[in-house]
């Protein structure tokens, strides 16, 4: 029933790699926090902290389209460690920015957008290595122990980040970030040259371009359970994502000031990291459609929980219990997004063929990272209409009517069957 280790076990190049990124995401959830602190620092604005969702967007989704060409074309390991070390660079512009007392939110958001691009070339990159390194029954543990990697960075990287910024200041926080995000580029440099694999009818890649991008699309307009891996996940991202509503919870809300948006950042990584910890047996779900829907439900309940814990904070609740209840939706939050994250991309790689997987995790990093960036623009956008509890509330409710509407459109995803992985 416990975490399934074996890929690190029988995989040197594997552990190396999942090490890298693991530490590497250390330093860019604490990043994350700390840019949204600085910026509502400086605007005391959380429609200003919502805006940094919009600069990363362009860019997750043109690098993410046009990355994933790159990863099916040329060296899948130059091509990450091209990505990684323009991030590695960003981080040291951010830590740079805050040395100089920077006031200026513009270049909160250059940086944003800059280390975006990058991360869309490099995750991808990333992604379709494992297939390349790992035998195929290895995916799914390979996947669950990714998620779990990830939630522990969601957890340690915000409360390093609350925790460096009210006691050094930012630039001890973003210092962090650039020092730790080396060992990604370590877990790259390590790996042996992975070509382009030649395609079972003996076809060429494709050359880096739009050609390539709707050769992807084509794809994927034929694959209808794929397709329904992001449009399950966009509506999740999209209608209920809170991560902008947490420095006005934590600054005004619940009280606390940066300790506490680092708890409410981290609530739904212990979250996540508690379902991984016993995801032994996820491995033998059949029905891995299903459970997908399943997990996303589960996480727009939490969220619209989040959002009464909002509105009842300092009212019908003391602000510590409603910061208790908050910090309780937001850990079955992470817990169902995680579950939902170990489905849908073993789906994507068990119906993907080598020759396309780069293109098809670009359109996964475009939705997993860029729907959540959207989400946080029309949250605080909304936020500064309906106020932040009413936000949460009301993305909640739509996440969870935008599910249960796909489940009836969509029958065959629901039916789906992981012996059968029909794409």
């Amino acid at each position: 029933m416990l975490l399934d280790l074996t890929p690190l076990r029988v995989n040197a190049a594997y552990r190396r790699l999942y090490a890298g990124f693991t530490l590497s995401n250390v330093g860019s959830q604490l990043a994350v926090v700390a840019i949204g602190l600085q910026v509502y620092d400086l605007t005391r604005s959380t429609a200003a902290v919502g805006v940094v969702g919009f600069c990363a967007l362009v860019p997750l989704v043109v690098m993410g389209l046009y990355g994933g060409t790159l990863v099916d074309h040329f060296d899948r390991r130059r091509v990450g460690l091209v990505a990684q070390s323009i991030a590695f660079t960003t981080s040291v512009l951010c830590a740079a920015q805050a040395w100089l007392g920077n006031t200026q939110v513009w270049v909160l958001y250059a940086l944003v957008a800059l280390w975006n691009g990058a991360f869309a070339v490099s995750s991808p990159a990333r992604t379709s290595i494992y297939p390349r390194i790992l035998d195929g029954h290895l995916l799914p543990a390979a996947n669950a122990l990714s998620v779990f990697a990830m939630n522990a960075s969601m957890t340690v990287g915000p409360l390093l980040a609350g925790v460096l910024v009210d006691s050094g200041g930012f630039k001890a926080a973003y210092t962090t970030d650039a020092v730790i995000t080396t060992a990604a580029l370590w877990g790259l440099a390590r790996l042996d040259p992975l070509p382009p694999e030649p395609s079972a009818d003996g076809e060429q890649p494709s050359r880096p371009g739009v050609r390539s991008v709707l050769d992807g699309f084509a794809f994927l307009a034929t694959r209808p359970n794929v397709r329904m891996t992001f449009v399950s996940d966009i509506c999740a991202m999209f209608l209920a994502q809170p991560r902008v509503l947490f420095p006005a919870a934590g600054a005004v809300i619940f009280g606390g000031g940066a300790k506490t948006v680092g708890a409410l950042s981290a609530a739904a990584a212990v979250g996540g990291i508690g379902a991984m910890f016993f995801s032994g047996r996820l491995g033998r779900v059949r029905r891995q459609g299903l459970a997908i829907l399943v997990a996303i439900v589960g996480w727009g309940c939490a969220i619209a929980g989040f959002g009464v814990a909002l509105l009842a904070s300092g009212g019908a609740l003391s602000r510590s219990t409603a910061l208790w209840a908050g910090l309780v939706s937001m850990a079955v939050a992470g817990a169902s997004d995680s579950v939902s994250a170990v489905f849908r991309t073993t789906i994507l790689q068990a119906a993907t063929p080598d020759r396309l997987r780069g293109r098809l995790q670009g359109v996964f990093i475009v939705v997993v990272a860029g729907g959540p960036r959207l989400g946080e623009l029309a949250g605080g956008l909304l936020s500064r209409v309906v106020g932040e509890g009413r936000t949460a509330l009301l993305g909640g409710m739509a996440c969870v009517l935008a599910i249960v509407a796909l489940a009836r459109l969509q029958p065959g995803f629901v039916r789906y069957d992981a012996r059968d992985p029909a794409p």
